[in-house]
């Protein structure tokens, strides 16, 4: 069965001067602002577009890593995950990396690391974002 989640932003003036509210519905997690100074300079307490597609790419690719790790018959008792995802102004997002540490017992560091590799490729943010350079390190705790 097919899911879709909502977000809604409202905005009020132009792009350098201007600021908005980005408000998660589908959870009621919260309203959280954004401003271009936010996402082109200091985070100042507010988030931006990249921030949260960190978020989900980020959680998308340990759901996808710790499903594969199960599926081959050694399933993570932990995975920690960051993504740094790069934006320059006038240029956009130009590139994403994925910092992986995992305890998984009765795995070597050669096969997480190509789990992790397959996670990366098949997890579907990252095939949402094929656009753009994703590059990984991967390690056991």
């Amino acid at each position: 069965m097919a899911t879709t989640r909502t977000a809604h932003t409202d905005w009020e003036g132009d792009l350098l001067k201007g600021s908005g509210v980005v408000t998660f519905d589908s959870s009621g997690i919260g309203d959280f602002p954004v401003s271009w100074p936010s996402r082109a300079e200091q985070a100042n307490g507010k988030t931006s577009p990249e921030e949260l597609i960190a978020a989900a790419h980020s959680s998308c690719f340990s759901m996808a890593l710790s499903h594969g790790l199960a599926g081959a018959g050694t399933p993570p008792t932990r995975l920690e995950t960051k993504a740094d995802v790069t934006f320059q102004p006038g240029e956009g997002i130009t590139g994403i990396h994925l910092t992986v540490r995992g305890q998984v017992p009765g795995l070597d560091a050669e096969g997480f690391v190509a789990a992790a590799e397959d996670a990366k490729k098949n997890c579907p943010v990252s095939q949402a974002l094929t656009g753009t350079t994703i590059t990984l390190t991967a390690e056991l705790a």
